[in-house]
C-alpha cells in the first residue's frame, strides 16, 4: 500500500468519524435535515408533518385555560349575597328570588 492510499484511507475514516461526531452533537431538527429522505418516502414524511402542523394550529385557542377565560369573561353579574357569578340579569333575578327569597330585591333586579 503507497503512501497515498495510506493518506485516503486516513482521510476516509477522518471524515466518518468527524461526521458521526458533528451528527450526535446536533439538535433533533438539525438532525432531521442531516438525514434526507428521497422520493416517496420524502412525500409521506412531507404529507405527515403538514398533517401535524394543521393540528396544532386546530388546537391552538382551544386549551382549557383558553375557555375558562372566555367563560369568566360573560360571567358580568355577581349575588350581593353569595357572590354567585351569572352571565345575564335575568339568570340573576331568577337565581335572587329561589337562592335568597327572604332578602330584598336588589334596585337594579326591580327593573327586569
Amino acid at each position: 500500500m503507497g503512501l497515498a492510499a495510506l493518506i485516503v484511507s486516513f482521510y476516509i475514516i477522518l471524515v466518518a468519524i468527524l461526521g458521526i461526531y458533528i451528527f450526535e452533537n446536533k439538535s433533533k431538527k438539525d438532525q432531521y435535515l442531516f438525514r434526507m429522505a428521497r422520493g416517496h418516502q420524502k412525500i409521506q414524511s412531507q404529507a405527515k408533518a403538514a398533517e401535524k402542523l394543521s393540528k396544532l394550529k386546530k388546537q391552538q385557542g382551544h386549551s382549557a385555560t383558553d375557555q375558562k377565560k372566555a367563560a369568566q369573561k360573560a360571567l358580568v353579574h355577581v349575588c350581593v349575597v353569595c357572590k354567585a357569578q351569572m352571565p345575564d340579569p335575568k339568570t340573576y333575578k331568577q337565581h335572587f328570588e329561589n337562592k335568597h327569597p327572604k332578602n330584598d330585591l336588589p334596585e337594579d333586579l326591580k327593573a327586569i
